[in-house]
């Protein structure tokens, strides 16, 4: 953490993120490694399990186990909560500005994050551009 940083007490992680920190948590940058260690929550947008199943029917990624198993052993993780998509979030989704660099899972993704109040843990460069002060890579 950034020397004279307070902590941020709510992450929440966006679908790289989250696959990263389950299975490969080598491919975490050190920031965001230490973000999530130091969180008193850790979440997750709903929306980042039906991109992982979407990924893998796509066969953009692979795990060793089917993807439904692989979804439920995650989402089991201890200081893991998945946050359900709320008529509040998906309706401030879609009033973010054109401008949003994002698709619309990413858009569910931010919307949940400013919900929650949390810091969003993205790599998605443009997610970081578009808010640099409520995401950290």
């Amino acid at each position: 953490m950034e020397r004279g940083a307070a902590p941020c007490v709510t992450v929440l992680l966006d679908t790289h993120a989250w696959i990263w920190w389950a299975a490969e948590p080598e491919r975490l940058s050190d920031r965001a490694a230490t973000a999530i260690a130091a969180a008193g929550t850790v979440l997750l947008a709903s929306i980042s399990c039906w991109e992982v199943a979407m990924l893998a029917a796509k066969d953009r990624v692979r795990f060793d186990r089917p993807v439904e198993r692989w979804i439920r052993q995650a989402l089991a993780r201890p200081g893991l909560a998945a946050v359900p998509l709320t008529p509040r979030v998906a309706t401030a989704a879609g009033v973010l500005p054109a401008s949003f660099p994002g698709d619309p899972a990413d858009r569910m993704i931010y919307a949940t994050a400013r919900a929650e109040g949390a810091e969003l843990i993205t790599r998605d460069g443009r997610l970081r551009e578009f808010d640099p002060r409520g995401t950290r890579w």
